[in-house]
């Protein structure tokens, strides 16, 4: 993934790529807490749309330069301090001007979100250089 300031500071986010697909992972720190001391939704919101943006992105070579147009995400669960919680996505199109993506994420064995992304393609492919 490329470095962001944002995404430093939400992570670090794990990220593993085999045959099988790429998984995002992230273990739950106390800075990722809400007022209630589990896992804030917006840490689950923003894994979910890393994962699905750059598992689009990555589709082709060079990279994509993707922005989000819409994010939907549905809570089925939680994570608490010291979890692993893991992204798996599933592609569903890349295309010219659009991207669409789904995405779990999962705390031991559980889905605690469900989500699905769809992004604007733009002009330029980013530069690997």
């Amino acid at each position: 993934m490329h470095p962001s300031a944002f995404r430093e500071y939400v992570g670090p986010v794990y990220i593993k790529r085999s045959a099988g697909g790429t998984l995002f992972g992230l273990r739950v720190q106390a800075k990722h807490g809400n007022r209630d001391g589990g896992l804030h939704g917006g840490v689950l919101a923003t894994l979910a749309d890393m994962a699905m943006g750059y598992s689009c992105c990555f589709t082709r070579q060079p990279p994509l330069r993707l922005v989000t147009v819409s994010l939907s995400v549905d809570y089925a669960g939680s994570a608490d301090e010291g979890d692993w919680i893991e992204a798996r996505v599933d592609v569903q199109k890349v295309g010219r001007r659009m991207a669409f993506a789904n995405c779990f994420i999962w705390c031991g064995g559980e889905r605690i979100v469900r989500a699905s992304g769809s992004y604007l393609v733009l002009e330029a492919p980013r530069s690997t250089a």
